[in-house]
């Protein structure tokens, strides 16, 4: 019997899928619990032409994300904080304030969750930060941190 998967089944696919199973399994299991539909042209016609959305939406955030990075990687990050007489900051700077930075710069907005930081800045200098623009994509900015 010709199914398409509704759900991801563990040991036979995911959902979307065409899989050919035994009679009684399709009939008594799958079909039942709507985990699957039978594989009709019109059907199996409708996964495919969802399955070129849904590869044309990815293709075309994998090229805003790159498009970003690129623009991120022209642009200089600089932060004028407050320093003492041994250059170490008053506080520190976090990923709000990286933010903040690449938004009055550059005019991207950023979410806390795209940027890692391994722990904040607390010195004056030139300071590595990655953001993930998307799980493919990624780019390292250098934040120069100066005495304001």
């Amino acid at each position: 019997m010709r199914l398409i998967l509704t759900a991801d089944v563990s040991g036979l696919g995911v959902k979307g899928d065409v899989v050919e199973v035994a009679n009684g399994y399709g009939r008594n299991y799958l079909l039942p619990k709507r985990l699957a539909v039978k594989a009709t042209q019109g059907a199996i016609n409708q996964i495919q032409e969802a399955r070129r959305v849904k590869v044309a939406a990815r293709r075309r955030e994998l090229e805003a994300a790159e498009n970003l990075r690129n623009q991120l990687a022209a642009t200089r990050i600089v932060i004028a904080a407050q320093v003492t007489d041994q250059g170490r900051l008053f506080g520190s700077i976090g990923r709000s304030e990286v933010i903040d930075a690449v938004r009055s710069l550059s005019q991207v907005k950023l979410h806390r969750k795209m940027i890692t930081l391994p722990e904040p800045i607390k010195t004056i200098g030139f300071h590595e930060v990655k953001i993930t623009l998307d799980p493919e994509v990624e780019v390292l900015l250098t934040l120069d941190v100066i005495p304001a």
